[in-house]
């Protein structure tokens, strides 16, 4: 994990990954929300949708790169960075990895399923073919306060969440 200081950029299209992770929220996802942008301007943005569509692959990462495969027209995304409100889980570093993304920023460690660092650092594995540049800690506070909160609310009784698990 990079140790970088982040940029007035990176914090705003982190804020955007923010609002995404909010809407998530408002149809039951647990919080979390993702950028990919190219020369500092989004081509991509998701929210998890875990419940919405009932489907175990749709995080906000994996959403945002198949958006952006889609609006560059393949499957590699040179040139790209990926934001996310809560560091990647290993399914979402794989996705990273097999799609070129070049630099992820993360908001909030995840000590339970990260897999930038946390847990596993699939994003520097040396035997993978590509191994993006991580830096985590931006608007770590944020991101990792409306993920309390959605979790604080759960456990009493208001969330309405199907899921026993975090990301």
């Amino acid at each position: 994990m990079s140790a970088e200081a982040s940029t007035s950029e990176d914090e705003q299209l982190m804020a955007l990954a923010l609002e995404r992770a909010r809407e998530a929220e408002q149809h039951g996802d647990v919080p979390i929300g993702a950028v990919i942008a190219r020369d500092g301007e989004p081509l991509a943005t998701a929210g998890n949708e875990r419940e919405l569509r009932g489907d175990p692959t749709a995080h906000a990462e994996i959403l945002a790169i198949r958006a952006a495969a889609e609006a560059i027209g393949g499957w590699r995304l040179p040139g790209t960075t990926l934001y996310v409100t809560l560091e990647p889980c290993a399914m979402c570093a794989g996705a990273i990895v097999l799609a070129r993304v070049p630099a992820v920023v993360y908001g909030a460690a995840d000590p339970k399923a990260g897999a930038a660092g946390s847990v596993l650092d699939v994003l520097g594995e040396p035997a993978l073919n590509h191994r993006p540049t991580v830096a985590g800690g931006v608007l770590e506070a944020e991101c990792a306060a409306l993920l309390r909160g959605f979790f604080a609310a759960r456990r009493s009784g208001e969330g309405g969440i199907r899921t026993h698990e975090a990301g």
